[in-house]
C-alpha cells in the first residue's frame, strides 16, 4: 500500500502507466480490512435470537455501522492537505477488534458502540485509498477501481464463511479470537509504509465548495443512483441470510448463499470498471441497473437449486456499480480528489445506513418477501439518473 503513494512530481510516463504491483498492494489491504466488516450479516440471525431483537432494531445495527460515513468529507479534506498514514495503518486493527467482539456484546447498546467504532475505522481506510488507486492506474482508472473493489467484494465473500466457521469452532462469544489477524495486518501495512509518507496526492488545499463545483455534474445523478439501487443492495447484503432462514434454510446454507452472492459481486466489480474504460461509464451503468431489478424479481419467483445461478447473476449486476461511479468521481475531481471521494463516500455510506433502517422497518411491517419485491421495483428508479450523467469527460 505504501508503494502506491505518488505526487504530481512523478514522471509523465509513470503517471500514464497502470502500475500493477501498487494497485494490487492497495487491493490486498482492502481485502484484509473488509473481511471483518462483513461479519454482521451472517451472524445477524444468531444475534437476533440472543438479544431478542426486532427486524427494525436488527436493521439499525447495519445502519450504525454505515452512519460514520458522514465524517468522510472531513477526512477527505485532511487527506488533500496532509497525511492519513497512521489512521490507515490502524484501521485493520480497530475494525478487527470491534467486529470480532460483536458476538460477546451483552446488550443492543454495546453492539451499537462496536459498530460505530467499525464505521469510523472503515472511513479511515476508504477515503484516501481510492485516490491512491486513481493515481497509480494511469489512464485505466476504471480498471484500477475494479481491482480495488475486488478486494472488498472478495472480503465480503470470504468474511461470512470465516464468521460462521469461527462460531462453529468457538461459539458466538468466541469470535474475539480473530482479533490477532487484524493486528498482524496492521503490522504488515506499517512495515510497507515505514519509509513512505501518504501525503496528499493533490497539490490543492481542497475545500468542500470547490470540490462540489468540480463534481456536481456527476454527483447529483450518482446520488440518485445510490438511493434507488441502495434498496436492492441493503436487502441482498444485510438481510439475505435472515430472509433465507425465514424461508427454511439452515445457517450454513443462508451464510453460504451470501458468500456466493458476494463472490459473484467480486467478479462483477472486476469486470465493470474495466469494461467501462472501453464502452463508457453511462453504457455500463445503464445495462447493469436495468438487468439487476429484473433478476431480483425472478429470484423471488423460483425455489430450490435454481436460486443459486440467480444469486450469481445478482452479484454480477447489483453489486458491480461502485468501480464505475468511483471512476467518474475521480475523473471529475482532478484538483480535490480526496475531498470529492469523501463526499461520494459520505453519500454512499450514510445513505445506505438510512436505507438499511427503512428496509428493516418495512420487513417488520410487510414481511421480508414483500419487502424484497418492493426493493426490486425501486431499483428501476435508478435508470433516469443514468441519463443525466455527462456523456464524456
Amino acid at each position: 500500500m505504501a508503494e502506491a503513494t505518488v505526487t504530481h512530481q512523478a514522471s509523465a510516463p509513470a503517471a500514464e502507466s497502470f502500475q500493477t504491483g501498487r494497485v494490487l498492494t492497495v487491493a490486498g489491504g482492502h481485502l484484509i480490512h473488509d473481511i471483518f466488516t462483513s461479519f454482521l450479516a451472517p451472524l445477524l440471525p444468531l444475534i437476533i435470537n440472543k438479544l431478542g431483537l426486532s427486524l427494525t432494531l436488527a436493521g439499525s445495527l447495519a445502519s450504525f455501522q454505515q452512519f460514520p460515513g458522514l465524517i468522510n468529507p472531513f477526512l477527505g479534506v485532511l487527506a488533500d492537505r496532509g497525511s492519513l498514514r497512521w489512521l490507515a495503518i490502524l484501521a485493520p486493527t480497530l475494525t478487527a477488534a470491534a467486529m470480532s467482539m460483536i458476538g460477546v456484546a451483552p446488550t443492543y447498546i454495546v453492539l451499537v458502540i462496536l459498530l460505530l467504532v467499525t464505521g469510523i475505522s472503515s472511513a479511515f481506510w476508504h477515503v484516501p485509498m481510492p485516490v491512491v488507486i486513481a493515481r497509480v492506474s494511469g489512464r485505466r482508472v476504471g480498471q484500477g477501481m475494479s481491482f480495488f473493489m475486488l478486494g472488498g467484494e472478495l472480503a465480503r465473500s470470504i468474511g461470512p464463511v470465516i464468521a460462521i466457521g469461527a462460531v462453529a469452532l468457538w461459539g458466538l462469544e468466541g469470535t474475539w479470537r480473530l482479533i490477532p489477524v487484524g493486528v498482524a495486518a496492521s503490522a504488515v501495512i506499517y512495515w510497507r509504509l515505514r519509509s513512505v509518507t501518504t501525503r496528499s496526492i493533490s497539490c490543492s488545499n481542497g475545500s468542500w465548495a470547490e470540490s462540489w463545483r468540480e463534481i456536481r455534474r456527476v454527483m447529483l445523478p450518482i446520488a440518485g443512483i445510490l438511493a434507488a439501487k441502495g434498496f436492492m443492495t441493503a436487502a441482498l447484503t444485510t438481510f439475505l441470510p435472515t430472509f433465507l432462514s425465514s424461508e427454511g434454510a439452515d445457517l450454513w446454507l443462508a451464510g453460504g448463499a451470501l458468500s456466493l452472492l458476494e463472490l459473484a459481486g467480486a467478479v462483477g466489480v472486476l469486470a465493470s470498471g474495466t469494461v467501462s474504460d472501453r464502452l463508457g461509464r453511462r453504457n455500463v451503468l445503464g445495462f447493469v441497473l436495468l438487468i439487476a431489478p429484473v433478476l431480483m424479481l425472478v429470484f423471488l419467483a423460483i425455489r430450490g437449486w435454481l436460486m443459486l445461478p440467480l444469486l450469481l447473476a445478482l452479484g454480477l449486476t447489483a453489486l458491480s456499480t461502485n468501480p464505475v461511479m468511483m471512476a467518474l468521481v475521480q475523473e471529475y475531481s482532478r484538483d480535490h480528489p480526496a475531498t470529492a471521494n469523501g463526499i461520494y463516500m459520505a453519500l454512499s455510506f450514510a445513505g445506505q445506513s438510512l436505507i438499511i433502517f427503512v428496509v428493516g422497518a418495512l420487513a417488520d411491517r410487510w414481511g421480508l418477501r414483500a419487502t424484497y419485491q418492493a426493493c426490486a421495483l425501486i431499483g428501476f428508479a435508478s435508470l433516469p439518473f443514468v441519463l443525466l450523467l455527462p456523456k464524456g469527460k
